[in-house]
């Protein structure tokens, strides 16, 4: 049995575990990596930006 959760199919039951559920939560483990990595980058641009920041105030 597949069931909606979000915007995924998400298997419930081994028995009807297929590889097309396979390849939907695997596409989905990628999608979600790839989204964590941009917001990591995100963060390290503003940690920078706030460093940045923090020095030109410091010599003021």
């Amino acid at each position: 049995m597949v069931s909606h959760a979000g915007d995924v199919d998400v298997v419930e039951e081994e028995t009807h575990f297929s590889s097309a559920s396979a390849q939907v939560l695997i596409s989905e483990i990628i999608v979600c990596n790839r989204d964590l990595e941009n917001l990591k980058q995100n963060i390290n641009d503003v940690q920078k930006r706030l460093t940045n920041i923090i020095d030109v105030l410091g010599k003021i």
